[in-house]
């Protein structure tokens, strides 16, 4: 079974995030192993450079297999697209990751070394948002993959 890693710098506070995301958890199951693995927001530091640094050196330590960054400035992709993309790249990968940096961003070390980057548009989101929409959109992917009409 194919594993999706998804890294987030940062956590869930509110609870109806957490709900949300363990919704996607539970309709994700039965197409794969989902591990969401928080890595921490390093804002008491101060200074913008040190923080991505630091954090860009836990995310690289932990992706596995194919990864993908969320980036605003990435590909923009319809589901449809996002599906086949899933698809074709777990034939060749028993595990990808989605990555999802802090507040700041990623440094420029993670950008380079993760070229595949999704854009869901030039809009803002909330971090939490971002991993809901992504989960959703994970989701959504599995579910045209098998022919239901979930996406419609």
């Amino acid at each position: 079974m194919l594993t999706i890693n998804l890294v987030c710098v940062g956590n869930l506070k509110e609870k109806f995030w957490k709900d949300a995301q363990e919704e996607y958890k539970k309709r994700l199951s039965r197409f794969c192993t989902l591990n969401i693995i928080e890595l921490k927001e390093e804002n008491e530091l101060g200074q913008i450079d040190k923080i991505l640094e630091i954090e860009g050196q836990s995310i690289l330590k932990t992706v596995r297999g194919k990864t993908y960054l969320l980036a605003i400035e990435g590909k923009e992709f319809s589901s449809e697209q996002l599906a086949k993309e899933i698809e074709s790249s777990s034939l060749q990968n028993s595990q990808l990751s989605f990555v999802i940096g802090s507040s700041y961003g990623v440094s420029k070390q993670v950008k380079q070394k993760m070229p595949n980057q999704i854009s869901f548009g030039r809009a803002t989101f909330p971090h939490n948002m971002a991993r809901i929409m992504l989960l959703e959109q994970i989701y959504r992917s599995f579910m045209i993959n098998s022919g239901a009409k979930y996406h419609k």
